[in-house]
C-alpha cells in the first residue's frame, strides 16, 4: 500500500466560500501519494452558488467528479453517495467546509497498514463556540455509552477506509447519525482500525446545519431509533470479516496503541 489508488470526497452544501480550496489542496496533496486518484464533490442541492464553482472546477480539474443532487438529501444521502461513487481501493473523506486540513490525509496513509481497514482522526482541540464545545462532547460521550463504539472521537468526519471494508456495512441514515451507523457497522463487521491526530479549525464561511434545536431533537429521535435498531435487535447489516490465522485481532473493539501514542 505504499501507493495505493485513492477516492477523496467531500459531501457539500453551501460550501461556495471553502469547495475550491478543498479541490486544489485535495488534488495537490493525492499527487504527492499515488498516480492514481480521485476528488469527488457531492453537491447536496446547494441553493448557494456552490455549483457555478464545481462547475468552473470541472474544466481545471479532470480528475474531479461532480456528483449533483437536485433535492438535499441530507448529510447521510451525501455520504452514501460519495461512497457508493468512488471507485478506488482507499476512501478518504471530509466535509466540504474546510474545518479540517486536507492535506493531513498525508498522516493517515502510512497508518494504513495490511491489518488496518480504517483510520479514524480525532480533533486535537475543537475550535468551535463554548456551546458547540460542549454539546459535542455530551453527544460523543452518549454515543460512545450507548453504542458501544471505542473510537476517541466519533463526531471527527476525517477518515480514510478501504473500499471493499466499506462494503460490507450497508448504511441507510441520512442524516448526521449515519457516522454513528457506520462506525457500529464497521465494530460490528469485525474491522480493525487506528486512530490519528488531527487538526480542527473554525468555520470560515457559512454556519453548522447541525447545531441548532429542532436538529438536535431531530437526531435524538433518529439515534435512538438507530440505537434500538443496531444495539438492541442486533441489525447492523453488517458481514463479519474472516481475519486470516496470520494477522493479528484487533477490531473496532481495541485501538492500535501505536496510532494512539501520537496524541
Amino acid at each position: 500500500m505504499s501507493r495505493p489508488s485513492i477516492s477523496a470526497f467531500f459531501p457539500a452544501y453551501n460550501d461556495a466560500g471553502t469547495i475550491a480550496s478543498m479541490v486544489v489542496l485535495a488534488d495537490l496533496t493525492l499527487r504527492r501519494l499515488t498516480d492514481d486518484y480521485e476528488i469527488i464533490v457531492v453537491n447536496d442541492g446547494s441553493p448557494d452558488h456552490t455549483d457555478s464553482i464545481l462547475t468552473d472546477l470541472e474544466v481545471r480539474y479532470p480528475r474531479l467528479i461532480v456528483v449533483r443532487h437536485d433535492k438535499n438529501r441530507g448529510y447521510g444521502g451525501a455520504l452514501r453517495t460519495g461512497l457508493s461513487t468512488a471507485s478506488k481501493d482507499l476512501i478518504f473523506y471530509t466535509d466540504g467546509d474546510a474545518q479540517y486540513d486536507v492535506r493531513e490525509l498525508e498522516l493517515l496513509v502510512p497508518l494504513m497498514t495490511e491489518n488496518i481497514d480504517w483510520v479514524n482522526g480525532y480533533k486535537i482541540s475543537r475550535s468551535d463556540p463554548l456551546h458547540r464545545v460542549v454539546i459535542g462532547k455530551i453527544y460523543c460521550w452518549v454515543v460512545k455509552l450507548a453504542f458501544g463504539i471505542r473510537v476517541r472521537d466519533v463526531d471527527c468526519d476525517f477518515r480514510l477506509i478501504r473500499r471493499d471494508a466499506c462494503r460490507r456495512v450497508k448504511l441507510e441514515s441520512t442524516s448526521g447519525t449515519i457516522c454513528v451507523e457506520m462506525m457500529r457497522g464497521f465494530h460490528d463487521a469485525g474491522l480493525r482500525f487506528t486512530e490519528c491526530p488531527v487538526h480542527h479549525f473554525h468555520r470560515a464561511y457559512g454556519k453548522s446545519q447541525f447545531f441548532n434545536f429542532p436538529r438536535l431533537f431531530k437526531t435524538f429521535r433518529e439515534l435512538t431509533g438507530l440505537w434500538w435498531r443496531m444495539v438492541v435487535k442486533g441489525d447492523s447489516n453488517a458481514r463479519q470479516t474472516k481475519l486470516k490465522p496470520e494477522q493479528p485481532t484487533q477490531t473496532a473493539g481495541r485501538t492500535e496503541e501505536r496510532a494512539s501514542s501520537r496524541s
